[in-house]
């Protein structure tokens, strides 16, 4: 049977690889499924792969994805990726290329050489989740070079998971790559959704069991606890919004827990038991028992400064939460100003705080933002829908 490989070689996960698990649910029925990832995963990520029923091979070393400053720091990192780029390519080497795609978590502008060896021996897809920082005139030149050098290659193919990345690509690769590239939106899983909705968790249950003011409004966000997801202008804004108010109460669930200087600075903003932390491992062992937790929340707010098409934040709204986002890269082609949800412009906590207090003191604004918001997340943004478009390109690029 033929089979498609996903890979990466970074141990930190998030929307990336959620977005090949909702792939893999459609692509499965026709290819078998093989996911190859770094030794020292994360056992939550682990279980949710083979939760799905498929096959896990590890290999080593991983690559540390954070940012990193100062030269010596930076010239590690890069030496430390270059090693697990090869130890990744050792691994595939284990498999019958011949039969296979491997759609593979790297980036043409760092790793060109290793989609080129990978590109004379399978074929390959990769999936762009965001547009470049191309404020350095130099730096996109070489990008160009190198997207254009890999757009020679027949056995490249490329995704888009949002129509803002896909846009952004154009000039870059060759033009008859760009006029292939696909939208695989980033989406829900809609039967978890579905399932939710069908039988919706008691409030009073779920807040006790996480130790959540039930008598409370709750806003929650979901994502990564860093810099580049608006962490200090959510707590800011909640900050303002706790002075104005005593009965709301803020969540953030991450996959990871934050660092002691991290909860220090959270701490400074004085928000005290109005700021839960809860680590998705704390949430449960199953996707659907965060859905489940979600689903309770008042609000949701993502603060960004730099994003794709954000799964939680699709999540929230398929789940009916009023959202509030950031008009940034593919926010907007979820959150409808108004319509689907609220949008602020990024680092603005005073915009997000007063969006924040509008929906607390507007219920007939949240529900139908919620209501809303759900219609045009499961008409456009499910895993069905980016799974079947995934599929008919793997099969169209397999050789007949």
């Amino acid at each position: 049977m033929q089979q498609v490989i996903y890979a990466w070689n970074y141990l930190q996960w998030g929307g990336a690889q959620t977005y090949f698990l909702s792939l893999i649910r459609t692509v499965r029925r026709e290819f078998e499924v093989v996911i190859v990832l770094p030794e020292g995963s994360s056992e939550q990520l682990v279980r949710f792969i083979e939760n799905e029923g498929v096959r896990c091979e590890f290999f080593s070393p991983s690559y540390d994805a954070q940012a990193n400053s100062g030269l010596v720091a930076r010239l590690r990192a890069r030496i430390g990726k270059i090693q697990s780029e090869a130890a990744l390519l050792r691994k595939l080497r284990e498999f019958d290329l011949s039969r296979s795609i491997v759609h593979v978590e790297l980036a043409p502008w760092y790793s060109l050489f290793a989609l080129v060896w990978l590109c004379l021996r399978t074929r390959v897809f990769i999936t762009m989740h965001n547009a470049l920082d191309t404020r350095n005139p130099l730096r996109r030149l070489l990008w160009r070079v190198k997207l254009r050098t890999i757009s020679h290659f027949r056995n490249f193919h490329v995704f888009a998971s949002n129509k803002h990345s896909r846009d952004y690509f154009k000039g870059l690769y060759s033009d008859e790559l760009f006029e292939n590239i696909a939208v695989t939106y980033t989406n829900v899983d809609a039967s978890e959704i579905e399932s939710v909705e069908e039988a919706p968790p008691d409030r009073d249950a779920i807040c006790g069991k996480y130790g959540l003011p039930a008598d409370r409004f709750l806003i929650f966000c979901v994502g990564q606890f860093i810099d580049r997801k608006g962490r200090w202008v959510f707590l800011e804004a909640a900050k303002r919004v706790s002075e104005r108010t005593e009965d709301v109460t803020f969540v953030w669930i991450a996959n990871s827990s934050p660092s002691e200087a991290d909860l220090e600075r959270a701490r400074s903003y004085g928000l005290g038991d109005k700021f839960i932390f809860l680590t998705s491992g704390e949430v449960g062992e199953d996707h659907i028992d965060l859905m489940r937790l979600l689903s309770i929340a008042d609000a949701f707010a993502l603060a960004s400064f730099v994003e794709g098409l954000p799964i939680s934040l699709l999540e929230a709204m398929a789940l009916r939460v009023p959202s509030i986002s950031t008009n940034v890269y593919a926010i907007p082609e979820a959150v409808i100003h108004r319509e689907t949800g609220l949008l602020i412009e990024p680092g603005d906590a005073e915009a997000l705080a007063e969006s924040m207090t509008e929906l607390r003191n507007d219920p007939g604004l949240r529900a139908g933002l919620g209501t809303r918001g759900r219609e045009y997340v499961m008409e456009r943004f499910t895993d069905r829908k980016a799974g079947r478009l995934a599929l008919e390109r793997y099969l169209k690029a397999m050789p007949q």
